[in-house]
């Protein structure tokens, strides 16, 4: 089945929305609506998603339909976002009213490697870090892929995607894609990741300049997709640097 819905998230559970939540999960949902709300509700806002919101899809997005509940809620795979969660494709749970038999004839052109017929076309044409560039300013949202916000790993995948290119969703999913670079030898287009002594990477930035990164930083659901220096905090976690292989696009 494909999202027909401009955006639609992907949940841990059908439980997991909650009454504010109600304008994300509507038969026709409303993302502005649901985020403005989020934004009023303080202190928890945006950061009330972890644990409930683990990434979005966009009108076309094709899913692999797993099971369905007796209230209307679709359990599904995402194949055209890798994880480790699970072979086929991003695992959870989205409002079976938000898919279809059909993909819709406005939905973007399919990356490269989509494996159901659909076109092949990239949506943009430029390198990885101009394509990230065009997303400086733009609200960090925590499991966010689209127009409406991004997290540190929505902003590779999403830009990486819109030039036709698929790699893993999360950022330590894409620390294990990655090629070791070491530290002295990056170049822009190059990524660094973060993590904390013996845990896996939970932050990704694209490098602009060795030691200069284009990110999403969270900063308590208030940060803005910018580039800056790495600071103290930054370098203290900076587990390492990396670059897809093969990848095109990329520097």
């Amino acid at each position: 089945m494909y999202v027909t819905v401009p955006v639609t998230a992907l949940w841990t559970s059908a439980r997991a929305p909650r009454d504010i939540d109600g304008p994300a999960v509507a038969e026709q949902p409303d993302v502005e609506a649901w985020l403005a709300l989020l934004d009023d509700a303080v202190p928890q806002g945006r950061l009330g998603l972890h644990g409930r919101v683990l990434t979005q899809l966009e009108r076309g997005e094709p899913v692999l339909v797993l099971d369905r509940s007796e209230d209307g809620w679709a359990e599904v795979v995402c194949p055209w976002q890798p994880s480790s969660l699970d072979a086929r494709g991003y695992p959870g749970w989205v409002p079976l009213s938000h898919l279809g038999a059909e993909r819709p004839a406005d939905a973007a052109a399919a990356p490269d490697h989509a494996t159901d017929g659909t076109a092949t076309t990239p949506r943009v044409e430029g390198t990885f870090l101009e394509q990230a560039g065009r997303h400086v300013g733009l609200r960090y949202l925590w499991g966010g892929m689209s127009a409406e916000g991004l997290d540190c790993s929505g902003l590779v995948h999403r830009a990486m995607r819109e030039l036709g290119v698929v790699v893993p969703r999360d950022a330590d999913d894409q620390h294990d894609a990655c090629e070791p670079v070491p530290l002295e030898q990056v170049r822009p287009g190059d990524l660094y990741f973060f993590a904390r002594e013996g845990r896996r990477a939970h932050h990704v930035g694209i490098v602009t300049a060795p030691g200069r990164m284009l990110h999403a930083p969270e900063n308590d659901g208030l940060g803005v997709i910018l580039e800056q220096d790495l600071d103290a905090d930054r370098l203290a976690t900076l587990a390492g640097a990396g670059r897809f292989p093969g990848a095109p696009h990329t520097s």
